[in-house]
């Protein structure tokens, strides 16, 4: 069992940056594959950005050269920068941990504002 715990969302203007974080329970941190995806309102659970344990990343074209995803091992986080929001971009942002089964965050909210 792994429990994760996202913080850092908020209310933003547009171009500007947010930097998400998500802490994850146990000491099992280094075998999971970590992804950070987001849902808007009436729409369907997308992903944005998965790093592997190994380190290898894949982002959503939507994202891409904006957002930036990394783990911390030795804290047990990974995290999503974001930069050059857009009110696109807003939505409830989740981490999922995947190892045998997933593993999902209660979620943060980001809102960028026009």
């Amino acid at each position: 069992q792994v429990q994760l715990v996202e913080s850092g969302g908020g209310l933003v203007q547009a171009g500007g940056s947010l930097r998400l974080s998500c802490a994850a329970s146990g000491s099992m941190f280094r075998i999971f594959d970590m992804g950070w995806y987001r849902q808007a309102p009436g729409k369907q659970r997308e992903l944005v950005a998965t790093i592997t344990r190994g380190g290898s990343t894949n982002y959503a074209d939507s994202v891409k050269g904006r957002f930036t995803i990394s783990r911390d091992s030795a804290k047990n986080t990974v995290y999503l920068q974001m930069n050059g929001l857009e009110p696109e971009d807003t939505a409830v942002y989740y981490c999922k941990a995947s190892f045998r089964r997933d593993y999902w965050g209660q979620g943060t909210q980001v809102t960028v504002s026009s």
